[in-house]
Parts: C-alpha cells; structure tokens; sequence
C-alpha cells in the first residue's frame, strides 16, 4: 500500500524536475559555421538548439558577448529563462587552420588524376602567378574545395576556383603547369666506352614539354651499356647515348680461329676496329699481313668462317 502511495509521487517530482530544468550558460563557446545557435551557447538547449542567435566572429578570431547581450538574443530567439551560471559574459572562439599552396595542389592533382591528364610517373609541378598567400579557413575536416580546374596543355595554363570554409566569396588561382618525368641523368663524367652501373645514374625531373617526342631511357635501358663518347656530369641519358660493350678494342691484339671439323687452325692477329659480342670486324693477319674479316668471340678472340675468300685471308 506505501508503495502505491510512493511511486506516482516519486514521477510526478522526476517530471516536474524535467520539466522545469533550464539550459546553461556556456563559459565559453568554439563555433565553426557562420551563425552561433542556442544549442552552441547553452548545454540543454532542447528543441530550441538550431535557432541562431549571434553572427560568428572572423575566421580565426574570438569574441566576447555580454550576459545582457545573451538574454535580448535568446529571448528573441524563444528563450525566456536560462542559468546564467553566475557567468557575465561568454567568449566565443572561431577556430581556423591555414590552407597553403600545398592543399590546393593536392585538390588539383587529385582532379587531374581523376581525368587521366595525370598519369603514373608523371607529377605536375604547380607555379602560381604573383604567388600565394596562405589563406585561413575553419578548422573542418575539408577547409578547402574545388569547384573547378581549367588546363591548357598547349601553353601550360591553368586556372582554379575554391571555395574556403567560412568565407562568402571564392577563391581564384591561376598560373603555369608542368608535367615533371623522372629521367636520367649521369652522375659523373666518364670516358668513351665506359660500362654503366646503377652508381652511374642519378634521376631528376624534367618537364615533359622539354623531352619533345623522344622516348624517355628506362635505368635497366642503360646498366650495362656503353658509352659511345665520352660524357660529362649531369648529361640526360638516352637510348642513343649508348650500346653494347666492346668485346674488343681497336689495336687490341687477339688470336683467330679458323674451325674446320675437327680441325682448329689459330693464328696471331691485331684488331683494326673494335666489336661487341658477335659482331663482324676487321683483324690485321700478323703472320700473312693481310686484312681478314672476322667475328668477335671472346676478349682476345676472333673467329673467322669457312668462306673461302676468308680462309685465303689466312
């Protein structure tokens, strides 16, 4: 029977402390929109939170609003009673984050990419006209958005617009557009027929516009190739550049082979030009003094075949 009694009286106090409970002041308030609501300056705002009440101070700024000042807003806004926490103002803050150059190059890169203008292995390189000044904007997840991206590839223009957050108007950049390769370059000067190693070549940028039609060189195109001339620090590297080591250099002395069945007929002989592996060339026959026509074999050997005009050479 107490507890009958008890309980309708225990919920009609819990409705009646619900019921009768007013939102608080906040000490202090960081906004991040344009306009400060009632839920932003009061805790238990209830269905009254979105209303606005106050323009947000500049992006980067801080405020401060007077409790009097606080009363005639939220009044206005539907609030007629709130705990004023003992507080006699509240200082409002609009935090920023700063958007550099690099963020926008990322939103642009991003879209190049997305339109398959920018590639794998190839990375623009962004000059903006006049420079940028880093701008300041909310401090959101996305402070800043393309809206849109104009290339020119012809003359390596570009324009963009953006927006900022927690500014009205957009923000317009414009400048020059290169599309970088990594290609490469020698590290050293080196001599004339110098074999190529992976120490040898160091890659560096070069816009696209400046290689022309030219395939770039690969460093697995050039490792253990040959330089036909000698070459200075820094050259670009190309496919023309070089070719297949000499098996044989000009002067060098060699011995031929003649191989006939089971027949091997050897004599001495000077190289009158250089060859690669397998490749024809010309050898001074030492003993008969005549010039034979022979294949490059081995360092220090020559093979000549069976043609009768070569085996007269001998």
């Amino acid at each position: 029977m107490i507890l009958r009694t008890l309980l309708p009286a225990f919920l009609a106090a819990s409705l009646a402390t619900t019921a009768f409970a007013q939102p608080t002041l906040r000490p202090t308030v960081s906004i991040n929109s344009d306009l400060v609501t009632l839920g932003d300056m009061f805790e238990d705002a209830g269905a009254l939170a979105a209303r606005p009440v106050f323009r947000a101070p500049a992006v980067g700024t801080t405020g401060t609003v007077p409790v009097q000042d606080i009363a005639a807003a939220a009044n206005r806004a539907g609030l007629d009673a709130f705990d004023t926490a003992d507080l006699a103002a509240v200082t409002v803050t609009r935090p920023a984050t700063e958007v550099g150059s690099e963020a926008l190059i990322e939103l642009m890169t991003a879209d190049l990419t997305a339109r398959g203008i920018v590639t794998s292995g190839v990375t623009p390189s962004f000059q903006f006209e006049g420079g940028y000044q880093p701008q300041l904007a909310d401090a959101v997840n996305e402070p800043a958005q393309l809206l849109s991206l104009r290339y020119r590839p012809a003359d390596g223009s570009f324009a963009a617009r953006f927006t900022l957050s927690g500014h009205a108007e957009p923000l317009d950049v414009s400048g020059t557009l290169d599309m970088m390769v990594e290609v490469p370059h020698l590290a050293a000067t080196l001599p004339a027929g110098s074999v190529l190693t992976e120490g040898d070549i160091e890659m560096r940028s070069v816009a696209l516009s400046r290689l022309g039609t030219d395939a770039v060189a690969l460093p697995a195109d050039l490792v253990g190739k040959a330089l036909k001339s000698r070459s200075s620090a820094g050259m670009r590297l190309d496919i023309a550049d070089v070719g297949t080591p000499l098996l044989i250099s000009r002067n060098e002395p060699v011995t031929v082979y003649l191989r006939r069945g089971p027949m091997t007929l050897t004599v001495k002989g000077q190289a009158l030009s250089g060859a690669a592996l397998g490749e024809s060339m010309q050898v001074l026959n030492l003993v008969s003094n005549t010039v034979i026509h022979a294949t490059a074999i081995a360092p220090g050997a020559v093979e000549v075949d069976t043609d009768p005009v070569a085996i007269a050479g001998l």
